[in-house]
This record gives structure tokens, sequence and C-alpha cells, in this order.
């Protein structure tokens, strides 16, 4: 296990900001993770481990212990029947290389999660989804090693905790657990309409009226790729504020002054399009002098960093936006990605 030592973290964030790590490492695999997580036990050294760091900041100060860079790999078949199929996925995949061999097998559950950038194992811990359809929906367990147990575990979708955008791995049990490989089932029908909004209006400009699970994805991969900045080119981190969700007498507050409001109804209350916020708050597309940060052209949701050097640059930038539109709509945005550590 080769570790490395002082690596600059601005390599392992897709926003291109943060100092240096202590010690980094690349975990292949279980074993890997056990000999990682020992070494630093030893040194009694703090643990992250982490993706493509696509959804994940690190602070100018950097990172005083070790950072372990899942790169596990495999795409296995658990079973199969007339209806569906279950596979187990390492952590360390591409997700979305996982989601295209995946349709081509004609499965359907994740094609709505196309594009989106990172690998597998951090789709549980922000509970990822897109276009409707979320991992929660048909993650039936993963497997991770209990750094407070010291073993490998088994965790049901059940005892995930999913919420919007959160799960246990992200609040009361963040830092605990080491994923190394999810399990999740897949229809092998075709994908029923209605679809999320953009999405059914793809289709029906494309003249799409029975869309394939393939057509889904492409659909999908043409919105995306239209409204969003590669990250391997635009500093990003994708989206960055979760859509708020506010009760009945503030949506039809709202409502009344805002006739262009865009909101949907869910289980408890309303969704407001954190993109319309910040739009109407006057962020889009709009450089700040002050931290060299932006919104994206094509969606404001997005947050850029054109000449942002340092992690309080972007954090003060968001503040900004949070500040705006909590004095002006009273709504309270929440960050997305996670600032470590």
């Amino acid at each position: 296990m080769n570790i490395l030592k002082g690596v600059s973290l601005k390599l392992h964030s897709t926003m291109r900001l943060g100092g240096t790590a202590d010690f980094l490492v690349y975990a292949n695999s279980r074993d890997d993770v056990i000999t990682a997580e020992d070494w630093a036990e030893a040194r009694q050294l703090p643990v992250r481990m982490i993706g493509d760091g696509s959804n994940i900041i690190w602070r100018d100060e950097g990172f005083r212990g070790l950072i372990i860079v899942n790169q596990i790999k495999g795409l296995d078949k658990i079973s199969e029947d007339e209806k569906s199929a279950v596979y187990q996925i390492g952590a360390g995949e591409n997700l979305d290389k996982i989601i295209h061999k995946l349709t081509e097998l004609n499965l359907s559950g994740i094609e709505c999660l196309s594009l989106i950038p990172g690998t597998v194992g951090a789709t549980p811990v922000q509970n990822v989804g897109a276009y409707g359809q979320d991992i929660s929906q048909v993650l039936v367990s993963l497997e991770a090693y209990d750094r407070m147990e010291k073993e490998f575990v088994t965790i049901t979708n059940q005892d995930c905790a999913f919420g919007y955008r959160t799960s246990r791995f992200k609040q009361t049990d963040n830092g605990r657990f080491l994923i190394t490989s999810i399990t999740i089932k897949l229809s092998k029908s075709s994908p029923i309409p209605p679809f999320y909004e953009a999405l059914q209006a793809y289709l029906e400009k494309k003249e799409i009226k029975n869309p394939s699970i393939k057509q889904i994805r492409q659909a999908v991969i043409d919105i995306r790729s239209h409204k969003l900045p590669d990250p391997s080119k635009i500093a990003n981190n994708g989206s960055f504020f979760a859509n708020p969700i506010v009760n009945r007498q503030t949506h039809s507050k709202l409502v009344r002054e805002y006739i262009d409001l865009k909101a949907w109804k869910v289980e408890n209350g309303y969704k407001i399009s954190a993109a319309w916020l910040i739009e109407k708050s006057g962020f889009k597309q709009k450089l700040d002098p002050e931290t060299g940060m932006t919104t994206w052209k094509n969606q404001p949701l997005v947050l850029v960093n054109k000449k942002a050097k340092h992690t309080q640059d972007l954090i003060n930038y968001q503040d900004k936006i949070i500040d705006k539109i909590f004095e002006q709509f009273g709504i309270s945005l929440e960050r997305e990605p996670e600032i470590l550590p």
C-alpha cells in the first residue's frame, strides 16, 4: 500500500479548491480499506473516504489525516427473475458508466441519474437523485466497513434513514462507515409516464410517446449536457443547493406574490425550485468580483469557480446567496456538497 504525503486536495474536488492532505491512499479492495484504516488508527489519525470529489469541498486548512480514495470495482449479478435483476456494484465504480451498462441490459430504475458525476459509493450518502428517481428507490443494501465496530457490515435500505438528498451517512453517522459496495434491484419493465416536467417536455418535443429505457437515458443526457457544465472542464459541484420544502401557508403567500413561481406538491408540503429563487434574487450568471464565483449561465443552481483561489471565497459567495434569498423570500437554502473536514 503506497501512502502518499502532502497531496493537494484541489485535485480531489471538482470545485478545485482546498488545502493539502497529510496523507492519501488509493483503495482497490476491501483488504486495502482495512489496511488503510489500521494504519491511520495506529497513528491516531482521522480518516475520510472519498470517490471522485464531485460532491465535496475541502477547507483551506486541508486535512490532517488520511484520505482513502475508493477505487473498488465490480459489477456482479446476484439474482434475476422475469421482472427484475439484482446487482452488486463496487463503490469505486463511475456512476454514469455503470448506468450505461445496466440500461444496455434494458434494466430500469436509475436511468434518470445518467451523467451525474461521481462514484457509485457516494450515491447512498446524498441519496442521489434526478428527474423523479433517487437511489433509495432501488437500493437493497450496502456493504461498509464500520469504523466503530471494526468489521464489515451490511446495511439494508430501511436502515439507511434516507430522506430528500440525505441519509444517516450524511447526518448521524457521518464518517463512521466506509462504503465498499451497494446492491440494487432494477426493473425489466419500461418506464411509465408521466415523467418529471423537464423530461416530459423533452419527450413531447421529440414526439417520443412510449420511451424505452435507453431513450430515457439519452433524454436525460441531452438535458443535463445543455443545462450543466462538465466538471472535468469547468470547476463546479453540480447542483449546489437542495430545493427547499415549505408548508402550505408559505407556498400560498409566494403564489400571491410571484405568479411565475416554480414549485411542486410533495408529501410534506411544496418543493420550491432553488434555481428559480437564485435567479429571482439576482445571482444568475453574474460574476462576483469579491469572490471570483458565479452561477452557470444555463442553470443558476450550479455555482462555478471562475476565479476563486480559496474555499473561503466560495463560502462567502454561498452565504451571500443564502442571506439574500432568506431576506427576500423567508426561505433558507441548504447546501448539497459537503465541506470537509
